[in-house]
Formats: C-alpha cells, sequence, structure tokens
C-alpha cells in the first residue's frame, strides 16, 4: 500500500521535472503527508498543471465525503473495474510527484518505519486517479488516489504492495485521458528493483504531527528514535 509520502522537491525543480506549465496553488512541503491532507498533483488540461486536491478519492457520485477516508489506494488489479475509480481510470489520472514514500515493516510484534526514495535522489511520479465531489450546497472537493501494485523483489521485504512508479517517458501517456485503456494498463506493474532504494527511519513518522527533515534520517544516526505513535 502507499500511506504516506513527502514532497519537499522546489517549485523550480518540480517545473523542470514534469514539464509543468502552470502551478494553479503553492507547492506543498510536507515530510509527512497522511490521508485527508492536501498533496500536490499533476493533471493535464492541455499543458501540465501543477494543483492541489486532498488525499482519500470521493467519488462524484458519494452521498457522504467520509467515503475518502476509505479511497487513498486503489488496487492496479481492479481500478478499471471498481465503480469508485473506473471513471477516473478512464479519464481523471495524474502524476503525484514525490520525494520518497514511507512503508511500514512488522517485527517482534511492532512495526518499522522505512523510508523509500528513487536511487537519482529527484523527484518521482506515482500512479494517481483524481476526482471532484460536489456537496448538496454546490462546494468542490477535489480528490485523489494513488494506484498499488505487488511490490518488486526488493520492497517485498517490507510489504506486499507498493505504489505503481510512472517513467519520465511514461509521463504524457498516463496523463492523456484520450489515451487507449489498453495501452495504459502495461503501466501498472512494480518497478525494477534497482530503481529504488530505502533505509530505517525513526517511528516519530508514526505521527502525522511530526514532519520535519528528521523524519527521513537513517535511524542510525537518528537521536529521535524514542518517537512512537
Amino acid at each position: 500500500m502507499c500511506g504516506r509520502f513527502i514532497q519537499k522537491a522546489e517549485q523550480k525543480i518540480i517545473s523542470e521535472e514534469f514539464y509543468i506549465a502552470k502551478f494553479i496553488n503553492d507547492v506543498v512541503t510536507s515530510y509527512n503527508v497522511a490521508p485527508g491532507q492536501n498533496a500536490g498533483i499533476i493533471i493535464n488540461r492541455g499543458n501540465n498543471v501543477y494543483v492541489q486536491h486532498r488525499w482519500g478519492l470521493v467519488p462524484s457520485w458519494a452521498k457522504d465525503p467520509q467515503i475518502g477516508n476509505r479511497m487513498i489506494n486503489a488496487r492496479a488489479e481492479t481500478a478499471a473495474q471498481k465503480p469508485s475509480f473506473k471513471s477516473a481510470f478512464r479519464s481523471r489520472r495524474c502524476l503525484v510527484p514525490v520525494d520518497g514514500f514511507y512503508e511500514w515493516k512488522r517485527a517482534d510484534g511492532y512495526k518499522i518505519p522505512y523510508f523509500i526514495h528513487h536511487r537519482s535522489k529527484r523527484p518521482f511520479s506515482l500512479a494517481g486517479l483524481w476526482e471532484t465531489w460536489k456537496s448538496p450546497e454546490g462546494s468542490p472537493l477535489c480528490t485523489f488516489t494513488i494506484i498499488t501494485t505487488d511490490a518488486n523483489t526488493a520492497l517485498r521485504t517490507l510489504h506486499d504492495r507498493m505504489p505503481v512508479v510512472i517513467p519520465p517517458e511514461k509521463r504524457l501517456l498516463w496523463l492523456d485521458s484520450d489515451a487507449d485503456v489498453h495501452d495504459i494498463t502495461p503501466l501498472l506493474r512494480p518497478c525494477d528493483s534497482s530503481e529504488l532504494l530505502f533505509h530505517e527511519v525513526s517511528r516519530m513518522v508514526n505521527s502525522p504531527n511530526n514532519n520535519s527533515p528528521q523524519c527521513i534520517v537513517p535511524v542510525e544516526s537518528d537521536s529521535a528514535d524514542t518517537f512512537t505513535s
């Protein structure tokens, strides 16, 4: 799964990496983005646009926006068919630019957090879907979800699922709302194990209230490992 991630790259780097034509909202800087919080995503409106949406997809037909609490991830195997996601999968795909994400490994009755990042140390893109829900009063709520797939060989030592990583050369295809689903589906696979690196971090990340560069420091050099959720 994907339950936390970080967005720390500056606007200039995001613009260069993802060819952003316009920033609708300010760039999010967070070392511990949690479900229910706003995060930056990239959508295509003729050109790539950076916007903020809330994490936890709320389908347009939902009666209660709280359904988004259960929709932070969409499984690659069923996203094209599941009622909550199939409409967005066809025409409202997005990229979630991240500098890394967290995963927890179960050991001896508790969970150990790990920070996972790209080998290049550059921001990379996770596959996402977005929706706009309107309240009975007509107020819009823009939300997104992250697509997950089977973990690659390396990350399988931590968890059996991982987010789908869209490689740079396939980003325009993923964002193209007119793209054929048959061309999109092959992208929903685990990335090569060599692309991502990971290390253990402090349990301070267990609480979304902890949000600082200290969250991603390797635990060996982190004196703050006494934090717990």
